[in-house]
């Protein structure tokens, strides 16, 4: 996350602890309810989607159009839950909710309409990648798993490499505290990642899985920088307080998000030309 200049090294630590102690409570949650699959999840990917339409109106600072944001958001997470439910014949009427309040969201902002806009897809997109990529199987599940994976060890492996070895910096405009070193480390762990958990899940593609993990966590940290800049152009530093130690769900999930399109779009690929279909499969 962007600073002007680096924390001294007791606030690093300290800030190292609240961030372990909060992932070792959700990181053990969300692979429960990735197992548990169907409405669940789907709960899950919901309340994620309202939180980040929350807090994207707030980085852009338009709360005035806040409320028919969230009511357009509710209206995405009914639409993403009514194949659970069994309710298909509601989402004519979901979607009809989501343009008026899109439309009153409109009306009533004060900044150009293009920030409202583009939260809809920075939201509503990956919600729908990961309920693609999680399905209604095994393999569904288990794919998800591999990639929360790769993110994890991508994300951790470049905060303690940028930090042992800093150097050069990867992007000091956007956020000084990213250096080639931290990528490299987010590669590497990336690869081995996907390597790893995809041998421990019984894939075949052993190989092309660990550099895709090795793709996957370039993708995380272009996500995270972008993020990272869309804060900075708003003049925040993070996107809300609910995490304690990384800040809104938008700061925990910006790497996430970009790397769940991608993996979605090559299953989406995978599904239609059968060539990338081996990739995850034993």
């Amino acid at each position: 996350m962007s600073g002007a200049a680096d924390p001294p090294q007791s606030a690093n630590w300290r800030d190292l602890g609240i961030r372990t102690l909060s992932s070792a409570i959700l990181i053990p949650a969300i692979l429960v309810d990735i197992w548990l699959g169907d409405i669940w999840f789907h709960l899950l990917v919901a309340l994620l989607a309202v939180m980040m339409a929350h807090e994207w109106t707030n980085i852009v600072h338009d709360r005035s159009s806040a409320q028919f944001a969230l009511h357009a958001a509710a209206a995405l997470c009914g639409a993403l839950l009514s194949p659970s439910i069994g309710w298909p014949s509601t989402l004519a009427v979901i979607a009809i909710i989501a343009i008026v309040s899109l439309l009153l969201a409109m009306a009533q902002s004060r900044r150009p309409s293009i920030w409202l806009v583009s939260g809809i897809p920075y939201v509503g997109l990956p919600a729908l990648a990961f309920v693609i990529l999680r399905g209604e199987s095994q393999a569904g599940m288990l794919t998800l798993m591999w990639l929360f994976a790769v993110v994890w060890a991508a994300d951790i492996c470049a905060y303690f490499v940028g930090r042992l070895i800093g150097g050069r910096k990867l992007a000091p405009v956007i956020s000084p505290q990213k250096t080639w070193a931290g990528l490299f480390g987010a590669i590497v762990g990336g690869m081995a990642a996907g390597f790893v958990v995809a041998y421990g899940m019984g894939f075949a593609s052993l190989i092309s899985l660990g550099l895709l993990g090795g793709v996957l966590a370039v993708i995380e940290q272009l996500g995270d920088l972008f993020e990272s800049a869309l804060k900075r152009h708003f003049g925040l530093k993070d996107s809300g307080r609910l995490i304690p130690g990384h800040g809104g769900v938008l700061d925990r999930v910006d790497g996430l998000v970009a790397a769940s399109l991608v993996l979605a779009a090559i299953v989406i690929a995978a599904g239609h030309f059968g060539a990338a279909n081996e990739l995850f499969v034993w």
